[in-house]
């Protein structure tokens, strides 16, 4: 009966009406999950002709949101494109009453993410047979999908994004299918979902995925590598006390899990191959990683198929009967269409539970004092005010105030910021505060910015794993750049813009009204913006430390392009703040700004007292891969062996097609500036 309904107390209560989504009536909810759910229905035809399918729609909550809208047509585009016995089937898309649908083939069994939840309960690992079916079978799968092409022959470059075991999922008779496109990402595809933000589940994520670059084919073969090695242990092999743990050892290809794991000797270098940190060491596709698997396979001559795989689930009891539930399904608008007695199987895709938080507060738990709102600050114009709490934060975070500046609190007398408790962490922490003379004469090293020695200047740092403070200037805008053991821990800018909440909001992360109301309860979490998003459940861990890890590069890798002002270094300096270690790629950010931000002048300027000279190799040509250059620069820095000038070696770089002139100028460049090379008068 549909909520609200009235039975009529003198008849038998009346038959509900189906539940519909267009030609389909509903009986069973399968799944929900963050954007949709998805039911089991059935379509009728003439002659008594019925078809058991699964279908998915949007979230009535999101049915409006048009990022959602648009990523659910993207996987029923990207869906229809394939077609293999190792990929779900998506066979019809529509649109009933203002909501759209997906129609695709019902696998009836259960999924990877329960197989493992029951053999780890009942301690049954998978024989070895029913492991490497189900692993060959979604390398089949996705080697299709990374292999599809479209109807001109050009190639999608389709990246599932999100092979984890919920999406992994397995027939009663033994067949194993992959589903699940709707983060998939085409090239023909708009970029519904951007590089930076973070998509997959938490612990089935490679980790070009957790920082946050563009992925490919091998990201895939990265988390199938992670349940290939879950479904040989029964152990969940990136786990940790909180999310940003597991997403720091994703990040840092920690697979020490593995060392004492129980593996066979000869999938142990198969698996460390396919959850390699560098992709470049990974298996350049699904299919070589398929036929390192069929060589064990032929070895220890097993006999694959389906039918070892059904007798295992059906021993397991995982293919679960669920219980009768009563389902609703209402319009995006809200309001109940129709009810059913419909059956909802036990939720949850994550085989191994992985809780926990950046902070022991509770969420929403307020400090033992609560702060007040109105503040005044005593400026040189006059006084400012009234100030919330956030707005202030704002002033000593952006260096408009000090510890010196005079507030007043409730309207009370004026005192310096540094008598204020609440105030004390703002003005005392070397990356939050600015003091007035931070970046005077005291600082050891300052010299104007020259384009030229800055790169030279930051691999010097690096390269000695300096700890300290790296000052830039330029006018009222300034940067700190701390590094701890030549890694960067934390940039702070008086840049507004540049702020944790004002990029989540630029980047479509938090809306402005939740910004807002995060800002408005900074006092009950220390003034840690970071916590209250996460408190609040605006934002989870794992979106925090990507957030973070964003802000930080970008505030980077915009100083590196300033052009005047001045820089020094303090060394020994810290931030004394606790900090996420963000594990940040310095060459590979300052190499990638130098490519896109120095113009083909500015490295002929550099070169022009070298171009004469013929620079002798200081680092072997087999040990430049720490240096994060691009194969062809590296072709031409073996060109400079101490026999040719630096002009002669450009011009043979270009003639024999390696590169055009800017690119070897530019390889010349860096190779002088991390002293790949020597040259007498570069300095």
């Amino acid at each position: 009966m549909a909520r609200g309904g009235k039975r009529d107390k003198s008849g038998p209560p009346p038959q509900a009406s189906p539940a519909m989504l267009g030609p389909y009536e509903i009986t069973d909810r399968i799944a929900t999950g963050g954007m949709a759910e998805v039911y089991l229905a059935r379509r009728a035809g003439p002659f008594g002709f019925q078809k058991r399918v699964a279908v998915k729609r949007i979230l009535p909550q999101l049915a409006k949101d048009q990022d959602f809208v648009s990523m659910f047509i993207d996987e029923a585009r990207v869906s229809a494109r394939l077609s293999h016995p190792n990929i779900v089937t998506v066979f019809d898309f529509g649109e009933h009453e203002g909501e759209l649908y997906m129609a695709m083939e019902y696998v009836d069994g259960t999924s990877c993410a329960k197989l493992l939840r029951a053999a780890a309960v009942q301690d049954r690992r998978p024989p070895l047979e029913v492991t490497l079916q189900t692993i060959l079978s979604v390398l089949r799968a996705l080697d299709h999908a990374h292999s599809a092409r479209d109807d001109d022959g050009k190639p999608l470059d389709i990246v599932h994004r999100d092979v984890s075991p919920g999406n992994v999922l397995i027939d009663k008779s033994g067949a194993v299918k992959i589903t699940d496109f709707g983060i998939a990402r085409a090239a023909e595809m708009e970029r519904r979902t951007d590089a930076g933000q973070l998509k997959g589940k938490l612990g089935y994520m490679s980790p070009e995925q957790v920082i946050g670059r563009e992925l490919d084919a091998r990201s895939d073969l990265f988390t199938l590598g992670i349940l290939f090695a879950e479904l040989l242990t029964l152990e969940p092999l990136f786990s940790g006390p909180s999310e940003i743990d597991v997403l720091l050892k994703i990040r840092d290809g920690d697979t020490r899990a593995l060392d004492r794991a129980d593996l066979p000797d000869d999938l142990r270098p198969i698996i460390r191959r396919a959850l390699a940190r560098d992709r470049t060491q990974r298996f350049p596709s699904a299919a070589a990683f398929a036929q390192a698997i069929e060589e064990v396979v032929r070895h220890r001559r097993l006999r694959l198929g389906p039918g070892p795989v059904a007798d295992y689930i059906d021993r397991l009891a995982c293919a679960e009967t669920p219980e009768a539930h009563v389902l609703e399904i209402t319009k995006p608008e809200g309001g109940v269409v129709a009810s059913a007695s419909v059956a909802v199987p036990p939720s949850g895709d994550k085989p191994f539970e992985r809780l926990g938080r950046l902070t022991d507060r509770p969420p929403g738990a307020a400090s033992e004092d609560p702060v007040p709102e109105i503040y005044r600050v005593e400026l040189t114009g006059g006084v400012v005010g009234p100030l919330a709490f956030p707005r202030l934060i704002e002033m000593f975070v952006t260096g408009r105030v000090d510890s010196k500046t005079l507030v007043s609190r409730e309207g009370g007398p004026f005192r310096e910021a540094r008598n204020f408790p609440e105030l004390l962490r703002f003005v005392s922490s070397p990356a939050l505060s600015w003091e007035k003379d931070e970046l005077g004469s005291g600082l050891v090293g300052k010299t104007p910015i020259d384009r030229t020695k800055l790169p030279q200047m930051l691999f010097d740092l690096v390269d000695r794993r300096e700890t300290g403070i790296l000052f830039f200037a330029n006018g009222q805008n300034k940067k700190k750049v701390f590094l701890a053991e030549g890694m960067v821990e934390i940039v702070s800018s008086t840049n507004p813009s540049e702020l944790l909440g004002e990029q989540l909001v630029a980047h479509g992360q938090v809306l402005r009204m939740e910004l807002d109301m995060a800002l408005a309860m900074l006092p009950s979490f220390s003034g840690r913006l970071g916590d209250a998003l996460v408190g609040l459940g605006i934002l989870r861990p794992a979106e925090l430390f990507r957030a973070i890890y964003t802000q930080t590069v970008e505030r980077f890798t915009e100083v590196l392009s300033w052009g005047s002002g001045d820089v020094g270094f303090r060394r020994g300096a810290r931030s004394h703040e606790d900090v996420i270690p963000l594990g940040i790629d310095v060459l590979g950010i300052l190499g990638n700004t130098v490519r896109r931000a120095y113009s083909g002048e500015d490295i002929a300027w550099a070169l022009r007292r070298v171009l004469p000279e013929k620079p002798a190799a200081n680092v072997p040509v087999d040990r430049l891969g720490r240096y994060r250059l691009e194969p062809a620069e590296e072709q031409v820095l073996a060109l400079l062996d101490g026999t040719r000038t630096v002009a002669e070696a450009c011009k043979m770089a270009v003639a024999s097609g390696i590169c055009d002139a800017r690119q070897a100028e530019l390889a010349c460049f860096f190779g002088l500036s991390y002293l790949i090379i020597r040259a007498p008068s570069w300095t």
